[in-house]
């Protein structure tokens, strides 16, 4: 049976999963691993036991997203969960997990540290990628050798933007220009969420492997909050991406 999950090449267990091999039915079918109390009570926390059993863990550590840049730093298992859009860790035995529906998850890798982001374009612009690295420098990671993998995310070709986006993004960075690619109806574009992402992680000295799967155009394989809205299907499963250093 192939794995719900896809990888990367980063050398500890981590997995990009798709909505396939959970429990959850309808619109959250079947691996929606998003806590925010819209599917069945009891179905996501099943359905995030299994994907952390997958790669090998018995404890997942998670976040409430807030499309932010702060970053929790995990060296034991919590309680409650912190306000955050990224974690690290230099402990074994923790499995650090984000989840999205066309924001871009990022993992990161050095040698006895670990990090996975959620980098939507809001996230991006305000840095949680670079956030990331630095407190994994603070954990003793040597910045020469952080690498990281962007998963599947909402790609260029599907992700349609107003003049809003472009302008939030310029802002931070004239040169961003190259992001956007002239969209089909006058005053709109399309951006390249996950080539930004990459060329910021790089502008940071850190590479990055880009998984080529589109969230948007999947709907077989993922949850797509964008996909949801244009069909007016609301609310929306989310997938899990998940790294940890081995138990």
């Amino acid at each position: 049976m192939t794995p719900p999950f896809l990888t990367a090449a980063l050398p500890v267990p981590h997995g990009f999963f798709t909505r396939q091999g959970g429990v959850s039915a309808g619109r959250f079918g079947s691996l929606n691993c998003s806590l925010n109390g819209r599917d069945e009570p009891g179905l996501p926390e099943e359905n995030r036991r299994r994907a952390t059993s997958a790669l090998g863990f018995s404890t997942l550590l998670g976040l409430v997203q807030v499309h932010g840049a702060d970053v929790a730093t995990a060296r034991a298992p919590w309680a409650e969960r912190p306000r955050a859009d990224a974690l690290v860790t230099d402990q074994p035995g923790l499995l650090l997990g984000i989840v999205t529906a066309d924001c871009a998850p990022v993992l990161f890798w050095a040698p006895g540290v670990v990090g996975a982001a959620h980098a939507g374009w809001r996230g991006a612009v305000a840095g949680v990628l670079e956030a990331t690295v630095e407190a994994m420098i603070g954990l003793g990671a040597d910045p020469a050798h952080i690498t990281a993998a962007i998963g599947p995310c909402i790609r260029q070709p599907s992700y349609e933007v107003g003049a809003d986006l472009r302008e939030a993004v310029l802002a931070e960075d004239a040169a961003a220009t190259s992001f956007f690619a002239d969209g089909a109806r006058p005053l709109r574009w399309q951006f390249d969420l996950a080539g930004y992402c990459a060329a910021r992680l790089a502008r940071r000295g850190v590479v990055a492997e880009t998984l080529l799967a589109d969230t948007m155009a999947e709907p077989e394989r993922f949850f797509s909050h964008r996909r949801a809205t244009l069909a007016q299907d609301q609310p929306v499963g989310h997938q899990l991406s998940a790294i940890g250093l081995a138990p």
